[in-house]
């Protein structure tokens, strides 16, 4: 396996070698914001950064150079690969940014178009991120794993909306779906079903995001920021969640949990293996489609992984660079070599 982290500092690739991790670092002071691999392509990944556009590997993130033209703006701050839609035998590639705007590329990243119909959403005017109220930016993209054609994606703040023709169209925000997420999962084995870690709380829809629901009982914070989903057992979830955005993302106010929930029971709190709620900031979360019951959280203290649907956890013996942590992560990603 291979751990892509997006940190503040720089990007973090992570592999197992001889009985050791071994880390070596990229994009350094482009404050990498999001990841993806091309499930179709292991070896194909690509990083966003937030004022150096993205970035593509072909080698599994032994190299990085920049993508093609036609991304219009510096700050990406999102991107997704689709299993179902396929330029030959990758998938097809979305990139979101700041300004919201999403790009579309069908030969690796090589070039893109942009889905100019996203803007012209009626809620589109409305949207605005609260540190940068003047602006926005689409935070998140989920392709649908069984649906050709079928994504998702998230603007900060402001709307949730879908496409079902690949982004050449979209539909904007449903009556009660959720304001603000931060992180939004599908799963094979649950084909409606979405889940919505937002700043408004934890969302879910059973019917392709057409109606909404909290099942939040159990949360004791209310803004939730990652979510993870066992690739065994689509009932079987990990989030993350704060106070609020201070104690989320800031060190000097950090306060976070990771929570679980089994089946239709109440979300717990987990402590075993994890740091103390008090300093931590909200970890981002993942699961790796050939592991089961597997979960990875990287966060402030270090990267962590639960081989028991997340009821318990360790923290990975990993030797940071300089023993010094690279700050705050934004993204996670474990694919296969």
């Amino acid at each position: 396996m291979v751990f892509y982290v997006a940190f503040e500092k720089a990007l973090a690739v992570i592999r197992q070698r001889d009985g050791s991790w071994g880390v070596s670092l990229h994009l350094a002071g482009s404050q990498p914001q999001c990841l993806a691999v091309d499930p179709l392509q292991p070896a194909h990944a690509y990083c966003g950064t937030f004022d150096r556009g993205l970035w593509r590997s072909a080698d599994a993130g032994a190299s990085w150079t920049p993508a093609g033209p036609g991304i219009a703006h510096e700050r990406v701050m999102s991107v997704a690969v689709s299993a179902t839609d396929r330029a030959g035998d990758a998938g097809v590639v979305y990139a979101g940014t700041e300004p919201s705007a999403i790009f579309r590329s069908e030969d690796q990243g090589h070039s893109w178009r942009e889905l100019d119909a996203l803007r012209k959403l009626p809620s589109a005017a409305t949207w605005s991120f609260p540190p940068r109220p003047w602006t926005s930016h689409i935070r998140w993209i989920t392709t649908d794993p069984l649906t050709p054609g079928r994504l998702f994606a998230a603007a900060e703040a402001g709307a949730l909306v879908r496409s079902l023709d690949g982004g050449r169209s979209w539909e904007d925000r449903k009556p009660g779906g959720p304001f603000d997420t931060h992180t939004l999962i599908m799963h094979r084995l649950a084909p409606k079903r979405l889940y919505s870690a937002a700043g408004d709380g934890f969302v879910q829809s059973d019917d392709g995001g057409e109606t909404w629901h909290r099942p939040d009982a159990g949360l004791g914070y209310p803004y939730l920021w990652s979510a993870a989903a066992s690739p065994a057992d689509p009932d079987t979830l990990v989030v993350s969640a704060a106070p609020g955005p201070q104690e989320a993302h800031t060190e000097r106010s950090a306060e976070s949990a990771i929570y679980r929930r089994f089946g239709r029971g109440p979300w717990q709190q987990i402590h075993e293996g994890l740091p103390p709620a008090r300093g931590l900031l909200a970890s981002v979360l993942a699961a790796n489609e050939a592991e089961a019951d597997t979960f990875y959280a990287a966060n402030n203290k270090g990267l962590f992984r639960s081989i028991d649907g997340g009821l318990s956890w360790e923290e990975l013996p990993i030797g940071w660079p300089g023993n010094e942590r690279l700050g705050r992560p934004h993204a996670l990603v474990v694919a296969p070599e």
